[in-house]
């Protein structure tokens, strides 16, 4: 798992609601954008295809909080080039918490009632419902229309629970698609807990902390941070050593921790320091329950035992950082893999948003905890594998399983995956 380059101070980007907003080349989508937060954030245009990638921009906006705004490249992308924007609008979708469709008014207006009215609307209309992606429609440009053109599109729309006539000119109704968004709520997995649930007021857990050269300079990465916040917020007391250190900080301590969380490169080694009265984990292990579906990444780690010679192996993280001579993702796990296999494994490895919606040619995935990525989005990634049949498991539970302490590693959850 690798730092976010998140400040210290910040609400990670992964604990943000996660908005997106979709809608045709020139329907005003970078305009709203500007008009809901009140500032220039996105490069507004004439011109068809000004947004060509998605640009996310974290902030705080009342009456949500800490959110992410992700403005999208439009719907209607022509040619080979446009094809590729789209797709990445497609991609922005699975990181998405809510969505905001913006249509623009006039141009609903002028095809209303022909059959090409609403498309490729519908389609990402569709999109939203069947991922459970609550959404506001926004006709935008509401200043051009007229009354009759107002009754007709709400007509034409009555099926739309949240249905708005905006302007990013005016302001008209801007307020009101802010309070609407407050209203489809939070996601779940801002509420959750990734181990404050498991751990009493007083109880000790004994944070395994490795400083080495892929250990950011000065300070923590982020999953590191979270589970320290998460035992203090549950008035547990957390205690940090290093691998080297663990044995003697257990000794030093008048009780024996309730448990370790170790980061997952030291499991071997600190799963032979930590007493059979303790439970043992990993910060890997935690993400996966915290973030998505534990109990299928378990699962998928068996699939290790059973890959045969020429097959292909997909490593995944969520983030894009600076990869280290021994980093964990692209060297330690391939090559712990390939001992315990005893097989010749292709390995192929993806970072970021990158990650391919046709799982076919692999034969396992392992994936990074997701402490970068939204709950949304790693139940995307778990789900599309689940989908098309292929076991997907994480670094944590893949070197546990190796190591034969996977079954120790999960006690601490009680069933509760």
């Amino acid at each position: 798992m690798a730092d976010s380059g998140m400040g210290m101070n910040e609400t990670p980007s992964a604990n943000r609601v996660h908005i997106g907003i979709f809608g045709r080349r020139n329907a005003g989508k970078s305009s709203l954008i500007n008009a809901i937060t009140g500032q220039s954030l996105s490069i507004v245009s004439d011109q068809k295809g000004t947004t060509t990638d998605p640009v996310s921009k974290a902030m705080e906006l009342l009456p949500l909080g800490p959110i992410v705004l992700i403005d999208t490249p439009g719907l209607d992308d022509e040619g080979a080039l446009g094809e590729l924007r789209v797709e990445k609008t497609r991609q922005a979708l699975r990181r998405c918490d809510l969505a905001v469709l913006v249509l623009d008014g006039p141009d609903a207006v002028s095809v209303a009632g022909q059959e090409n009215f609403m498309q490729p609307e519908r389609f990402w209309l569709e999109s939203f419902r069947r991922q459970d992606i609550p959404y506001v429609l926004a006709v935008n440009k509401s200043e051009d229309l007229t009354p009759e053109d107002r009754t007709e599109l709400t007509a034409l729309l009555a099926a739309e629970t949240h249905l708005l006539f905006v302007s990013a000119k005016t302001g008209q109704n801007i307020h009101a698609l802010k309070e609407s968004l407050a209203q489809l709520g939070k996601p779940k997995e801002t509420e959750g807990k990734i181990v404050g649930d498991l751990l009493s007021p007083g109880e000790l857990a004994a944070l395994v902390i490795p400083i080495d050269s892929a250990a950011p300079k000065g300070r923590l990465i982020l999953p590191q941070q979270q589970v320290i916040r998460d035992c203090l917020e549950a008035g547990a007391i957390p205690v940090i050593a290093r691998e080297t250190e663990f044995s003697d900080a257990l000794k030093s301590l008048a009780k024996t921790p309730k448990v370790v969380i170790t980061d997952s490169q030291a499991f071997e080694r600190v799963a032979k320091d930590t007493p059979s009265n303790c439970f043992l984990t990993s910060f890997s292990i935690l993400f996966a329950r915290y973030k998505g579906d534990l109990a299928q990444q378990v699962q998928g780690a068996s699939a290790i035992r059973r890959l045969k010679d020429g097959v292909t192996v997909l490593i995944s993280e969520g983030c894009t950082h600076h990869r280290q001579c021994e980093d964990i993702g692209t060297v330690k796990l391939p090559r712990q893999i390939a001992a315990f296999t005893q097989k010749k494994l292709e390995f192929r490895f993806t970072s970021g948003t990158q990650f391919p919606e046709d799982l076919s040619g692999y034969a396992l995935i392992v994936h990074c905890g997701g402490c970068t990525l939204n709950g949304r989005e790693m139940k995307c990634r778990l789900q599309c594998a689940k989908g098309q049949g292929i076991p997907m498991t994480n670094y944590g539970t893949a070197i546990a399983y190796m190591h034969g302490i996977l079954e120790r590693s999960l006690e601490l959850f009680h069933g509760k995956l």
